[in-house]
């Protein structure tokens, strides 16, 4: 295998999602289409040409992808049955993190040392995605 790339799907808010993304983590954009850069593609209305097809933000060494669900498919669900997990360089790291997703979100685990982890935090950003941030000297 080469790579694991985890790709988010949303309801229209797939930019302001990861522009949120962008001013929490850093980094650019490596990708970003748009439906109305589909050559011969369905019929859509200029709203819908201008959502998000696919855009992905480096991290960690693998790819955040996401796109905006087209008008076609089932709209998405935010589950509880996964959570986003990433191993930091340091404590301060974790807790600056935390910090950034917490905005408007929900934190479930404040910034601290656990029994399993040096330190640790996990928050619930206000899209709905659960991170798990770790640090292990």
């Amino acid at each position: 295998m080469k790579a694991l790339n985890v790709t988010l799907m949303f309801d229209g808010t797939t930019e302001t999602v990861f522009n949120f993304y962008r001013s929490v983590f850093g980094g650019e954009f490596v990708t970003l289409q748009r439906f109305r850069d589909i050559p011969n593609g369905p019929p859509l209305t200029e709203d819908q040409k201008d959502k998000i097809l696919y855009m992905g933000l480096p991290l960690a060494g693998a790819l955040l992808s996401g796109m905006d669900i087209p008008p076609q498919m089932p709209r998405p669900v935010t589950g509880t049955n996964f959570t986003i997990a990433l191993d930091m360089d340091s404590e301060e790291e974790v807790t600056r993190i935390h910090n950034g997703l917490a905005q408007g979100g929900e934190t479930r685990f404040a910034p601290g040392p656990q029994f399993w982890t040096t330190f640790f935090a996990m928050v619930t950003d206000q899209y709905g995605i659960t991170w798990m941030l770790s640090y292990r000297k």
